[in-house]
């Protein structure tokens, strides 16, 4: 009888506890929370579309107006109100390098790809020198002000015994 009872509470343990545990439900919504409609294929289709253009387009160096028109029309309205601007020559973009090497081939996309890795490379050591130095001179600044609060303990305890 005892080994029925052991075995109906470790089973519903498993079935019920463990599961909670290990793949908690989520919290209901609260009252006021309004549902929002499914979207369809079509509408999730350009959605994924829009989304996608977006990323691309955040590897180039300038998102001109050409991706995102709405915010360059301030911008265009002044320019053309003042003296022309000569159109320099842009060095090609991340992204654009990349095309033109990958349709070279493997031989030119991997010094492409190493440009890339490397001045990815070099921006996330500079960030990390940079964090390191401020939480240096952090470190510097705070042992700074517990040796003033030390020696000013020290001369408050001078002056009470003496």
């Amino acid at each position: 009888m005892k080994l029925k009872v052991v075995w109906r509470k470790v089973s519903d343990y498993v079935r019920y506890d463990l599961k909670e545990i290990a793949f908690p439900s989520s919290l209901p919504d609260p009252p006021h929370f309004k549902k929002r409609r499914k979207l369809t294929w079509k509408e999730r289709y350009l959605v994924l579309k829009e989304a996608s253009r977006l990323y691309c387009a955040s590897w180039v160096r300038d998102i001109g107006p050409d991706l995102r028109p709405n915010d360059y029309k301030e911008w265009d309205e002044d320019k053309s109100d003042g003296v022309d601007v000569i159109n320099k020559q842009k060095e090609p973009s991340t992204l654009e390098d990349l095309a033109i090497a990958a349709r070279g081939g493997m031989e030119a996309l991997r010094p492409a790809l190493q440009r890339v890795y490397m001045t990815r490379a070099s921006a996330y050591r500079d960030g990390l020198k940079s964090f390191i130095q401020g939480y240096q001179e952090g470190i510097k600044e705070v042992m700074e002000k517990k040796e003033e609060y030390d020696s000013q303990q020290k001369e408050d305890i001078e002056k009470k015994e003496g």
